[in-house]
């Protein structure tokens, strides 16, 4: 089978009929609420009246790609790796409080302080991914239920920093919990006419400048994976952990090393909020929730970093719709629906597709396959005889 073919049959054709069957059947579970399915349509693609609105909603659907294609990132690591590290939503959290703190209590110049909490925020997401790897490789610890369980901890835990420790001094006893404000000079610099050449007015805020970042952290990904003796390892590990073994591939040291990779990533989903949006964290300002999207970013992306990246912007899209469905009254768990009905028929439309493709490979070599011809048996004289002995007879 040629590359191109493959590509159509593997990754073309299964996301364009998932998205087929996807529309079909949100169009019948909103029949069944009682809500008009065209309407609905109509409204996700409403950006606003006037030409103010429609950059501000371009501008808001730019910059929700962002944190949803890193925690894709992060959850696939995981994937690759045969481990579901669903505790992506209380690293990214812990790693943007942390990063939060540091960047407002440390005194660095603009561009130091900005490389620093990056490294920080990805050191404390790494290192709280690390419990659940050390309980897996040396007691055994299924890592669901451990990160299930450090997602639950995260709250307290952060609660705890935001009332004692890490709590802006200004803010007394009063008042819900919050860290400093960050410098001036150490937010992240953003775009302030993103979308003039598409005609486009200037947003009322600046475009986040960290899609830059979430664009080397993806081609990074993608080319660890596929162009280095670590994704090999990786790669391998995860698809036949005893044939990497018998290969030299020491499995323990593969699942530390994916969930302290894993981790990384994940602790760089909360800084396009931290050091572009709102340059503080706070209990009530910051928004979650990124973590559990990334899981079916992930699914409905392949674990494929450029699929990753297309099913971010499908999910972002959907989510700046709510506003624009509540307003022709729509109820704005469509939008969960949608994405659940979406995940759901990529999973099955591959699967299918995925056992159609198999059956007709195998079909394929056994066409190609020559037939073995019989040998001949030999008589008792020696001459050669018939196959069978009624035959002789």
């Amino acid at each position: 089978m040629t590359r191109l073919r493959r590509v159509v049959l593997t990754g073309v054709l299964p996301a364009t009929l998932a998205l087929l069957v996807a529309v079909l059947v949100l169009a019948v579970v909103l029949l069944v609420l009682g809500v008009d399915p065209v309407k609905s349509l109509v409204a996700l693609f409403d950006f606003g009246e006037t030409p103010q609105a429609q950059a501000n909603q371009m501008r808001a659907w730019v910059e929700g790609v962002v944190p949803l294609f890193l925690s894709g990132l992060a959850v696939s690591l995981g994937f690759r790796m045969g481990l579901f590290n669903i505790g992506v939503e209380g690293q990214y959290r812990i790693a943007a409080l942390v990063a939060a703190w540091f960047a407002a209590t440390v005194p660095l110049p603009g561009a130091l302080a900005i490389i620093l909490t990056i490294i920080v925020a990805m050191l404390a997401g790494a290192l709280y991914a690390l419990i659940p790897a050390v309980l897996k490789v040396t007691r055994g610890v299924n890592e669901v239920i451990t990160t299930i369980m450090l997602n639950s901890i995260v709250g307290g835990l952060i609660g705890y920093l935001l009332r004692g420790p890490f709590r802006d001094p200004k803010l007394g006893e009063t008042g819900t919990g919050r860290t400093a404000d960050i410098r001036t000079d150490a937010w992240f610099p953003g775009f302030e006419d993103p979308f003039g050449w598409l005609g486009m007015l200037t947003p009322s805020r600046p475009l986040g400048g960290f899609i830059v970042v979430a664009l080397i952290v993806g081609v990074a990904v993608a080319l660890g994976l596929n162009r280095t003796r670590f994704g090999f390892n990786l790669r391998a590990s995860g698809s036949n952990p005893e044939a990497a073994a018998t290969s030299g591939v020491q499995s323990s040291r593969m699942i530390v090393q994916a969930m302290l990779l894993s981790g990384g990533i994940a602790g760089l989903v909360g800084l396009p909020q931290i050091l572009g949006d709102v340059h503080a964290y706070g209990a009530d300002s910051f928004f979650l929730g990124f973590g559990f999207s990334g899981i079916a970013v992930a699914l409905l992306g392949r674990n494929n970093p450029l699929g990753i990246g297309l099913a971010a912007i499908l999910f972002a899209f959907l989510n700046r719709s709510g506003p624009s469905l509540q307003n022709v009254e729509v109820p704005p768990s469509v939008v969960s629906i949608a994405q659940g009905v979406i995940v759901l028929s990529v999973v099955i439309v591959n699967e299918v597709l995925r056992r159609r493709l198999l059956r007709m490979e195998d079909r394929k070599a056994a066409a190609q396959t020559p037939a073995t011809p019989a040998a001949p048996t030999t008589s008792v004289s020696g001459t050669p005889g018939p196959a069978t002995a009624g035959a002789s007879a």
